[in-house]
Parts: structure tokens; C-alpha cells; sequence
């Protein structure tokens, strides 16, 4: 079994491998594998060439053309299109690597050795991470033992939260988030059995939830302020039937204020924060750290979230609400919601108070 990583764990992973180790990545379709490494070393200003293994024919896309050299009279490939002609490292991203077919692994086994292709080296620093899919729904190819050497082999598992962090940062509807949180078995339908109307009668083929799925149902939302049985049946088509229908549900039970209201317009909503049970201010909690994380304050709107924190932390403190507190600050142990810490550190007060609360459980 291959070890497991989460989101954060595979970013780390990505930064420390060193460039002549080769990275497989092992997991569902649909959960942000190539979005992660596009997104990670694009910021570091290397390109990213993803090839599509299990679509690909022609061994030829991938190590280019064969032909006669008139100089010489020998023959040799031509550089294929993605080849760096200006000699600064790449990543190479070989996505479906256990769907391709044999004449094409046998390219990535050169690749993989010794980050050669018919003969032509890359530059040095360039990267080659492989991703496999699992599980019994697809076609695969089995992978030769010797191939899979290559490769420091990672079983990528993102989590909820991952994927709520990503969502935020990346502005996806807040009645997607707001249902995946309360509702998280259906973000990639783990552990759910595809009903009836999820299975086509002719073609045999189901739908099922996927975490790419639902970022699309968001653009669909996107601008809609009533949801119509028109956009259930649209998200449908999307994420399957048993799970629209659940979110087409859950938007009964919405919580009644966002992260912004409450840190930019508490004094607005403080009623409606009052009146909140304990298991939606559990949510609450949850909905803030994810968006502090994404860091989406500056100047004066950063002073007033700091301000409407600390009133939202004082309003617990009054109710009595001991757990709902201990719930937020035992998140905030978690690597993944350091930013938000760091946010809480600009404010002294802020600070204490957070400081003050652990410190009388320790005592306790």
C-alpha cells in the first residue's frame, strides 16, 4: 500500500523531492491532482506539460517524429512540440500512466531512468511526475514492476477540508461549500451506493459525485439567486441524481450568515448570531478558518475583521458557549489553518483572549 499524503503533505512532498527523483501519484479521477502540480510549479515560474497517456495512440506525441537526417544519412527524431528549445527545466506531467498503452510506457520507462527520450536529454532540474488511477470502474493497464521503480510511489487521499480551503480561495458558491460541509460523503460519493437514477438503462453508465463536479455546479450557480427545479435537473446532469436532490434539500438549512457578514458586518448580524445553535456555530467556525486562510483582507477591511473576531469570540464567551470556543481554537492546531492564526497575531487583544481561553482549560 502506498503511503498516503493529503494536500498540504503533497505540496511539501513537491517542494523537497529533488528533480532527479520521479513522483507517482496514485488516486480517483477527479480530485485536483493535475490542478495542484500546474498550480505549484507555475508559481515557480517552470512550465508544465501534461500529456494525457491513456488518449494517446501515437508514441510519436510524446517523443516526436522519425525521420531522415540529408546531412547525415542517418535517421532521428524530430523534438516534439513540447520539447524546450530554450534549455530551462520543465515538468513533465504524465496523467493515465496506468490507461496508456504498451509501446507508450515503454517511452515513460527511458523517461523515468535517466529523463531521456530518443536519445535527447532534458534540461537539467526537470521534473516528471506520473499520476495512476484506482479503483474498478476503469480500464487499466497493468504496470510492469520495473517502470513502477522509478517512481517514489504516494497514494494522493485529499481531504474535506482540503478541498473546502481550495473552494474558498478559488470563490466556489457558497451553497456548494455550505452542502459539502454538512454533507461531506457526497464530495466525492464515498461510500455511496449509486441509485437507480443515477445509472443510465441503456448505456449502463453512472454519474457520481466528483470534487471537479462540484466546481462545476458552481459556475452554473454562479449569478443565480433562486435555484429552480430547471438548475436541479442541470446539477444532475453533473453530480448525478441522489446528489442533487440531497443539495437541492440542504438548501433549507443554510447557515444564516457568511464568514464576511460576521467579520465585516457583525454589529449588523449580532441577532442573528445570538440565536444560532451550537451545531451551526460548530459550522460557522469552520466556514471562518477556511476563509482566513485564503487571506482576503488588506488595509482598513483587514482591521474591521480583526475587530468583528474578536466580538464574534466575545459573544461566545457571554452565551457560554465554552465548546463552540474550544472547537475553534483546537482547529487552529492544524498546519493547514496556520494562516489564520497568523491573522489572529495582529491583534493584541484578540491574542489574549485566545491565549487566556487555553490556558483556563489547562488549569481546568
Amino acid at each position: 500500500m502506498a503511503v498516503r499524503v493529503d494536500v498540504h503533505e503533497l505540496i511539501q512532498l513537491l517542494e523537497i523531492t529533488p528533480p532527479d527523483q520521479n513522483i507517482m501519484l496514485v488516486g480517483k479521477h477527479g480530485i485536483g491532482k493535475s490542478q495542484i502540480i500546474a498550480e505549484h510549479f507555475s508559481t515557480r515560474g517552470m512550465k508544465v506539460v501534461p500529456f494525457f497517456l491513456g488518449q494517446m495512440s501515437d508514441p510519436g506525441d510524446l517523443i516526436g517524429l522519425l525521420h531522415k537526417d540529408e546531412a547525415s544519412g542517418r535517421s532521428e527524431f524530430l523534438p516534439p512540440f513540447w520539447w524546450p528549445v530554450d534549455g530551462e527545466p520543465i515538468v513533465l506531467f504524465l496523467d493515465e500512466l496506468n490507461r496508456a498503452r504498451p509501446e507508450i510506457l515503454q517511452s515513460v520507462m527511458e523517461l523515468g531512468l535517466n529523463k531521456t527520450l530518443a536519445g535527447k536529454r532534458l534540461p537539467a532540474g526537470s521534473v516528471i511526475i506520473s499520476a495512476v488511477n484506482e479503483g474498478d470502474e476503469y480500464q487499466l493497464t497493468d504496470l510492469d514492476p520495473a517502470l513502477v521503480s522509478r517512481f517514489n510511489l504516494y497514494q494522493f487521499a485529499p481531504t474535506v477540508d482540503d478541498w473546502l480551503l481550495w473552494a474558498d480561495q478559488h470563490h466556489v458558491d457558497d451553497r456548494v461549500t455550505g452542502f459539502v460541509q454538512q454533507h461531506p460523503q457526497y464530495l466525492d460519493g464515498e461510500g455511496i451506493s449509486p441509485a437507480a437514477e443515477d445509472v443510465d438503462s441503456m448505456s449502463g453508465l453512472v454519474k457520481t459525485p466528483d470534487r471537479r463536479g462540484w466546481a462545476r455546479v458552481s459556475d452554473i450557480l454562479h449569478g443565480v439567486e433562486t435555484i429552480e427545479p430547471v438548475h436541479i435537473k442541470l446539477i444532475a446532469g453533473v453530480v448525478g441524481s441522489s446528489a442533487a436532490m440531497a443539495f437541492r434539500r440542504s438548501l433549507a438549512s443554510r447557515l444564516p450568515v457568511t464568514p464576511d457578514q460576521v467579520l465585516l458586518q457583525f454589529t449588523k448580524h449580532r441577532k442573528v448570531i445570538e440565536k444560532m445553535a451550537l451545531g451551526e456555530l460548530l459550522m460557522l467556525n469552520e466556514q471562518l478558518l477556511v476563509h482566513l486562510v485564503g487571506n482576503p483582507y488588506e488595509d482598513a477591511d483587514r482591521t474591521k475583521a480583526l475587530k468583528g473576531m474578536l466580538s464574534y469570540l466575545k459573544l461566545l464567551r457571554k452565551r457560554k458557549l465554552d465548546e463552540a470556543v474550544a472547537h475553534l481554537v483546537s482547529m487552529t492546531d492544524q498546519p493547514k489553518y496556520e494562516p489564520a492564526m497568523e491573522f489572529f497575531a495582529e491583534s493584541m487583544e484578540l491574542t489574549t483572549l485566545l491565549t487566556e481561553y487555553v490556558e483556563g482549560i489547562r488549569i481546568q
